[in-house]
């Protein structure tokens, strides 16, 4: 499933990988007391919560950004044929994805840059395709853009330490290293800007070196926000971390900075794992926030 909107002069589209009724709140965010779902259930239900169930509704999906002459595909979902025994929603998906990003204008041949907001498994799937034995660049002539410090937390084995969540696992080995063997792979930092039209912001916490892409055009913007937020709830309840945020002190500062820029500039955000209409605005309500959905036409 693809939708587009436009920013400015900039064309957005919204490729859909898969979306269900898949975690249970204690689960995906641990430190959340009972009840919270219901005091804001007009916020959660039905789009980000199945009340009957108690399940939180999690998507996962990437963006397209045409720009001038240049396509870019911002984050990578999980991918195809990955072996993931430990979550069987994810173990060998077989999706048309690629099919969906034809269909949009972005065949991987035609893609000049990939860049990834941070190296969790569901964020670098189609960075790699199976073909001939071997994990192989989807996107042959794009450059991939990685976060270096997520990069350099992966490859010193840091991910591996005692206490620490292994979030990245052998995703790190079959959709990340394989680009930078194949000399594909830019490492950056924030407050780099890439094909003159995505800003990279700083946003450590659910990961070491997550980062957010910041686009501008014609008075309006834009911030692709991987997961530092996974859920609406953590608008109005800035405190609740998901169970994935490897630094959580870091990750509450990292979302409160968010929220109040977002509402300052009055960004639409389009965060990865939202529920319909999968992205909105931030407002202030009172001391807090709220979020305003906007949807896609």
């Amino acid at each position: 499933m693809m939708q587009s909107r436009m920013i400015g002069d900039i064309k957005v589209t919204r490729i859909l990988e898969y979306a269900g009724p898949t975690h249970d709140p204690a689960f995906l965010f641990p430190g959340m007391e009972e009840g919270v779902l219901q005091q804001h259930r007009d916020l959660m239900a039905p789009n980000h919560w199945i009340e009957h169930m108690n399940k939180l509704l999690v998507t996962i999906q990437f963006w397209i950004v045409h720009v001038g002459s240049n396509i870019i595909v911002i984050d990578t979902g999980v991918g195809n044929l990955k072996p993931r025994p430990g979550i069987a929603r994810m173990n060998m998906l077989n999706t048309l994805v690629k099919e969906w990003m034809i269909a949009a204008g972005a065949p991987p041949e035609k893609v000049t840059h990939v860049v990834i907001t941070h190296l969790h498994s569901d964020h670098v799937g189609w960075n790699t395709t199976w073909q001939d034995g071997r994990w192989v660049p989807t996107f042959p002539n794009a450059r991939y853009y990685l976060p270096k410090d997520d990069f350099d937390f992966c490859h010193q084995g840091k991910n591996k330490e005692a206490g620490v969540i292994d979030v990245f696992g052998e995703s790190f080995f079959d959709s990340v290293m394989p680009i930078v063997n194949e000399g594909l792979a830019e490492m950056m930092l924030p407050g780099e800007e890439i094909a003159d039209c995505l800003v990279v912001e700083a946003a450590p916490g659910h990961s070491p070196g997550q980062v957010a892409f910041r686009v501008r055009s014609q008075g309006q913007e834009g911030i692709f926000c991987g997961d530092i937020l996974h859920s609406p709830i953590q608008i109005v309840r800035p405190d609740i971390n998901s169970g994935y945020c490897i630094w959580e002190d870091i990750a509450r500062r990292t979302r409160l900075e968010f929220l109040n820029n977002a509402a300052d500039r009055e960004a639409l955000i389009m965060p990865v794992h939202f529920g319909e209409p999968h992205c909105g605005f931030i407002r202030r309500q009172g001391n807090g926030f709220v979020f305003e959905p906007s949807h896609w036409v």
